[in-house]
């Protein structure tokens, strides 16, 4: 081992704290650089770590999964507090680094891979060893926590509401702007079908704006730590959820034509007008306004007889 690499942590040690000092001593003895093609941008804000972890609420009885293990600096203290933790990473120079900051956990399951097997599609592998891992430690609640490459964020968020396992919450570090998005409400520049699927079957918050400074490499662009719980009672409303996700695709793809016109040109297949406006009034919906005008009550309405 060099004499400047850090040496390997047991695993009843506690982990490292993530400073730039340490980051770049860390990425000098193994010979690294953050990549950008990959969206990383490593937190070394020891307070925000250590807050995205508090707002997990984790326990023994926890299985996490983690998007983008990176050093392993918030795997370690994941590991530290939750049942199990399976982390997935796609750059595969950072697992010799985050190995060592992680140490010898019988409780973390390493991933080399992508979280998405598609745009519309979970990882099954990540998905199967996430399940494995849950059984093994004798968990009974699953979490998301990371600090997501901004690239996967939005993807990855919406499929696993809408076709992953039941899980209890997700933390995770996103950009400013999608979470704007998320939590964003009706006739804002924000409010998008991204809002109206999420806000239908969750409850979202946002936790801290976090800026440039506190990320190496510095990203252009703020950052925010979310925290999302799924409801039970808002997704029985939506009933179908796939089903509603594809009608939201549809009719917010030429967000800028009113409702008329949108579901009269549906991808799925055109409608007559005068179809489209007799349904439009018998909802009391007002076919000159735009998707981004309909609060979720109307959305669910307006998919129950266009979807």
């Amino acid at each position: 081992m060099r004499k400047d690499e850090p040496e390997e942590i047991e695993s009843n040690v506690p982990s490292p704290r993530q400073t730039l000092s340490y980051l770049n001593r860390l990425f000098s003895a193994h010979g690294l650089e953050a990549k950008s093609k990959l969206g990383q941008n490593f937190l070394i804000d020891i307070n925000l770590v250590d807050l995205i972890v508090r707002e997990g609420d984790l326990g023994p009885e926890d299985a996490v999964l983690e998007v983008g293990t990176g050093t392993g600096s918030l795997t370690a203290k994941l590991a530290e507090r939750s049942g199990a933790v399976v982390s997935i990473e796609i750059d595969s120079s950072l697992a010799p680094v985050a190995r060592q900051i992680v140490g010898i956990r019988p409780n973390v399951t390493f991933i080399h891979g992508d979280c998405l097997a598609r745009k519309s599609l979970l990882n099954p592998d990540m998905l199967a060893a996430w399940e494995a891992a849950m059984a093994k430690q004798g968990c009974t609640s699953r979490k998301l926590i990371a600090n997501l490459p901004y690239v996967i964020a939005t993807p990855l968020i919406s499929n696993l509401l809408v076709d992953g396992p039941n899980i209890e919450r997700m933390v995770v570090m996103v950009q400013w702007e999608i979470a704007e998005r998320l939590k964003a409400s009706v006739s804002t520049k924000d409010y998008n079908a991204l809002s109206v699927l999420v806000q239908s079957i969750a409850d979202v918050e946002t936790i801290r704006k976090v800026l440039p400074g506190n990320f190496y490499p510095r990203p252009k662009v703020d950052s925010a730590i979310v925290r999302i719980i799924p409801n039970a009672a808002k997704r029985k409303l939506v009933g179908d959820v796939p089903k509603f996700r594809a009608f939201l695709r549809d009719l917010y793809i030429h967000r800028r034509k009113n409702l008329r016109s949108a579901l009269a040109g549906s991808p799925r297949g055109r409608r007559e007008k005068p179809d489209v406006d007799a349904k439009l009034k018998a909802l009391d919906i007002d076919g000159t306004l735009r998707a981004e005008s309909l609060d979720i009550p109307q959305h669910l309405r307006l998919a129950e007889v266009f979807g």
